[in-house]
């Protein structure tokens, strides 16, 4: 398996990652540790700045003693694994149809616009890179989109462009709904389980 990325000739985890990835291959009963496959090359990719190379995948295939292409097979089907470096934010917009119907085209065009590149592009400073992608799971909340470990929900171009200013600022932005939406209510507050509402709120500390 080759792209036109320079690849590093060796991975091995650390000696703290190794001890994760004993206790995750550990869930699985005898004989089924391929099952382990997924997060372990997540924990690969995460050791290396996002970034899931060849030899990162063959090391994961040796540790499961798997044929490598098995490995390869995973990697290659999921959006969640980067096959070439990326930026320190990684800023994937979701265009799949719910969020597309929510105007997930002009989320798209925002961040074109605030940091400069097309999709699939990395900042010239390695600060960003912009990816538009399949759904992730935030269907209710669209349009959205995903930057690094966090979900950005009830976008508009407006609040998309605050939440890159404040990345390209060294900020942190808010995550979550941008509209102050509790989960996945109703933009309306809920009109049914209302007291249920109340008490899961007070317990997870929201307003």
């Amino acid at each position: 398996m080759t792209n036109d990325t320079q690849q590093p000739e060796s991975f091995a985890f650390t000696a703290e990652n190794m001890d994760t990835a004993k206790a995750i291959i550990a869930k699985y009963p005898e004989g089924w540790q391929a099952s382990a496959v997924m997060p372990l090359l997540d924990l690969a990719q995460r050791q290396n700045d996002n970034f899931l190379s060849q030899a990162a995948m063959d090391y994961v295939a040796e540790l499961l003693d798997m044929p490598t292409i098995r490995v390869y097979e995973v990697a290659t089907f999921y959006t969640m694994y980067n096959l070439k470096p990326v930026g320190k934010h990684h800023v994937q917009v979701c265009t799949n149809l719910p969020c597309w119907l929510r105007g997930s085209d002009k989320i798209m065009g925002a961040c074109k616009k605030v940091l400069e590149i097309g999709n699939g592009q990395t900042t010239e400073d390695g600060m960003f890179t912009l990816s538009e992608v399949e759904c992730l799971g935030a269907c209710v909340n669209a349009p959205m989109m995903q930057i690094n470990d966090d979900y950005f929900e009830d976008l508009d171009e407006e609040s998309t462009l605050a939440v890159l200013s404040e990345l390209k600022a060294g900020k942190t932005p808010k995550a979550g709904s941008q509209i102050n939406r509790f989960t996945c209510e109703p933009e309306s507050g809920l009109t049914s389980l209302t007291d249920q509402a109340e008490l899961l709120k007070a317990k997870v500390g929201g307003d």
